[in-house]
């Protein structure tokens, strides 16, 4: 190695990549609120319906909906949340789309 190499120079060995969040990235949520309107079964049936849920997962998602007030049934990103949201509200379930926090 050559005495007059920067020090500041990156080595092959090293990488350069930098992360960057933005609103693009997967910090999202997709958050289902109680009420004392919907049934289980129409809740699990939206989430396994619009977001893809199994049986298993929607059903455990309402329980802790009911038992908490309200719960993250989905992470990702704006774009894909959005129209999820929607179709969620559209069903008369509360629906919101918060940013995760670190």
């Amino acid at each position: 190695m050559p005495f007059n190499q920067p020090l500041n120079e990156t080595k092959p060995w090293e990488s350069q990549d930098t992360d960057i969040l933005t609103k693009d990235s997967d910090a999202w949520q997709l958050i289902v609120w109680n009420d004392e309107v919907n049934t289980f079964e129409w809740v699990i049936e939206t989430l396994m319906e619009v977001c893809g849920h199994s049986t298993e997962q929607a059903e455990q998602c309402a329980m802790i909906i009911h038992f908490r007030g309200k719960y993250a049934v989905k992470v990702g990103n704006y774009e894909t949340l959005k129209p999820m949201c929607e179709a969620i509200t559209e069903r008369g379930i509360g629906a919101t789309i918060e940013e995760l926090v670190s």
